[in-house]
């Protein structure tokens, strides 16, 4: 969905062109599979992170496109809501001291946006869900001008055939609907994307799938949604059900969801795109002009527009990207799990721990996947998400363990491993990853310290809201420190 859409109303040949032509593609891409045509000889990584604005009193700041225009860096572009922005960070090689170049950029970048951004009273937090949103901050009149957050929220709304259902039960619960998908804008993340070969990619995506709930666990930032305070990562559900274009008869028949954690390990890319094709009727059914087989035929490379499109509309936690870069087409694994924040270095240590367990696991003589089954992946995403650092989780050898001793008994000396064969520096690796271990031995991640700190202000006699504010207004200037959230009080 990082392609900008015009405004269109689309009839029912306009979908049944569209399902030819994407097939068309899927053909195509097949047959790239077997020509062997994409690079992979030296992997990238990549970088991109979602944020929210707030004005001076912490209430969320509707100025996104003010703000861009004072910020003036093409890195930075729009969201679904106008309070939110995200910032790509260009794509590095891990070898080349890629971490610290990610972190450089991103610190540089976030620095002189904050500094531009706060003339107009608009300020930029890193945390999953912003805790001061209200109800009122969520109606359609938040949405960015761009028409296809408006176009996709209306296809979403007209396959489902009602308005959403929020319900999400944790400490409190909520229950609520929405005559958009506007709360969606409510989730910002952090995405990392790894560049993978055809033939190791179903490794990559399988062992992302596998640690996908270990992650959550450790970088859950999302406690609290419109005042109640819900699970650690509460991004999660907010962001299955706010998509969600199923209505309960379509949910009973056994329909997929679109965001999907999915239901088994792939063989092959090819899967996942097929499942794509398969599964998941077009929300944007929009067709390019360009012909995949004849392109290919002519020795170019297709863009493959539909399939990417249609791709884009399925928020698989771990998406396949297919992309063309100086006319050479690659394939990337997106991992979409992570919370935003708590700081920069955190999330660069989240980042280290992905990059070094996924290239371990992925490229092991004995896969992860072949000892645990999907429906336990499946499991550990949710406690993960559910109980944040606290969470047990199942892993074979272990059983069921807590998130925290299965990371520093096991885990950890993976990704350590890993981070060796990506041609990381050491200090590099030890740093990012000590980060890890001291959140794992203190217990305290961003929702953990979010949690408790709200909880001694409420026992101090503020209210929720106020305690809320009071809290974000702590956190801010620890975003600020770039120090670890382990060692904030």
């Amino acid at each position: 969905m990082g392609e900008d859409v015009g405004h269109h109303e689309f009839s029912r040949a306009d979908r049944t062109r569209y399902r030819e032509k994407i097939r068309r593609c899927l053909d195509v891409f097949a047959r790239m599979l077997r020509d062997e045509r994409f690079e992979a000889d030296d992997p990238m990584t990549g970088l991109e992170v979602e944020l929210n604005l707030v004005d001076d009193r912490g209430e969320p700041a509707m100025r996104n496109v003010e703000a861009l225009e004072a910020i003036a860096n093409p890195a930075f572009v729009t969201e679904l809501g106008q309070f939110n922005l995200e910032i790509n960070v260009p794509p590095v090689l891990l070898r080349d001291n890629g971490l610290v170049t990610f972190e450089d950029t991103l610190r540089g970048s976030l620095n002189d946006a904050e500094q531009k951004a706060s003339a107009l009273g608009t300020h930029m937090v890193l945390i999953g869900i912003l805790p001061t949103l209200a109800p009122e901050h969520l109606t359609s009149d938040a949405f960015s001008p761009n028409p296809r957050y408006h176009l996709l929220s209306d296809q979403i709304l007209s396959s489902r055939g009602e308005d959403l259902h929020l319900s999400i039960h944790g400490h409190d619960s909520l229950d609520t609907t929405s005559e958009s998908i506007i709360p969606e804008a409510a989730c910002t993340s952090m995405q990392l994307h790894v560049q993978t070969e055809p033939e190791l990619f179903a490794g990559y995506w399988n062992a992302s799938q596998a640690i996908s709930g270990v992650q959550i666990a450790l970088g859950a930032n999302s406690p609290f949604l419109l005042g109640r305070q819900l699970w650690h990562e509460t991004r999660i559900p907010l962001f299955e059900q706010t998509t969600e274009t199923r209505s309960d008869e379509m949910k009973a028949q056994g329909v997929r969801p679109r965001v999907w954690f999915g239901e088994r390990w792939i063989t092959s890319v090819f899967d996942l795109f097929e499942e794509n094709v398969t599964y998941f009727p077009a929300l944007l059914p929009i067709i390019d002009e360009e012909d995949p087989l004849e392109t290919l035929e002519d020795g170019r490379t297709p863009a493959l527009p539909e399939l990417r499109l249609h791709n884009g509309t399925i928020y698989r936690w771990n998406r396949p990207v297919y992309d063309v870069s100086d006319g050479r087409p690659h394939l990337r694994v997106e991992n979409r799990v992570l919370a935003a924040g708590p700081t920069v270095v955190d999330m660069m240590a989240n980042a280290a721990f992905y990059f070094g367990l996924v290239k371990h696991l992925a490229e092991s003589q004995r896969p992860i996947w072949s000892q645990m089954s999907f429906h336990a992946a499946r499991d550990n995403f949710h406690a993960g998400a559910r109980d944040g650092i606290g969470a047990q989780l199942f892993w074979p050898r272990y059983g069921l363990v807590p998130a925290t001793e299965l990371v520093l008994r096991h885990l950890l000396p993976l990704a350590a491993s890993g981070l060796d064969d990506w041609g990381v520096d050491a200090g590099v690796r030890d740093r990012l990853l000590g980060i890890i271990e001291q959140r794992c031995l203190t217990g305290r991640n961003g929702a953990r310290w979010f949690i408790d700190r709200v909880h001694r202000y409420e026992e101090s006699r503020l209210s929720r809201p106020d305690a809320l504010r009071a809290t974000l207004a702590d956190y801010l200037p620890l975003m600020h420190s770039n120090e670890p959230v382990h060692t904030w009080e």
